[in-house]
């Protein structure tokens, strides 16, 4: 399942954003593998009450191979309201990205424009995952868990 394509339930009130980029904007160099690499800062809005723990799947759905994986954090606290820049939550777990590492992987597409999606997801369970994970074998563990969504989607093109 492509987790990004999934439609956000109606009714979905939880916001994703971030000070150094607006939706559909073009993700500062900073942020990308073309520069210093860094994870965008990120504010996480109207988390619902009884979310047990909060997931994070960045990811490219526009590489050549197929949606590339950039980003896999899941057991957030789920009153995590900022990822600031640079850093990972205290109380959470990294998956592994498509770069092969358990770590924040920035743009650095191939080619032409690519847009990444900054997906959070609030799940009514603290899922039973060893660090390391790939983030398709946590989508599938997520569902059923999931009881709100939201995505910020950024662009990024080869300079």
């Amino acid at each position: 399942m492509e987790v990004q394509t999934a439609p956000i339930k109606k009714g979905a009130k939880m916001k994703i954003m971030s000070p150094a980029f607006k939706e559909n904007d073009t993700i500062p160099k900073k942020y990308t593998g073309e520069d210093a690499n860094l994870s965008p800062p990120l504010h996480i809005e109207d988390i619902p009450d009884r979310a047990k723990s909060l997931a994070l799947v960045v990811e490219d759905p526009d590489a050549p191979s197929g949606t590339f994986h950039h980003w896999v954090l899941f057991n957030m606290n789920p009153r995590t309201t900022d990822i600031h820049e640079g850093s990972v939550p205290v109380i959470s777990t990294q998956g592994r990205t498509d770069f092969g590492d358990t770590e924040y992987g920035g743009p650095k597409p191939p080619s032409g424009e690519h847009h990444y999606f900054f997906n959070v997801y609030a799940l009514d369970t603290v899922l039973s995952l060893p660090r390391g994970i790939r983030a398709e074998e946590l989508e599938k563990e997520m569902q059923g868990h999931i009881i709100d969504q939201a995505s910020l989607m950024g662009r990024f093109a080869k300079h």
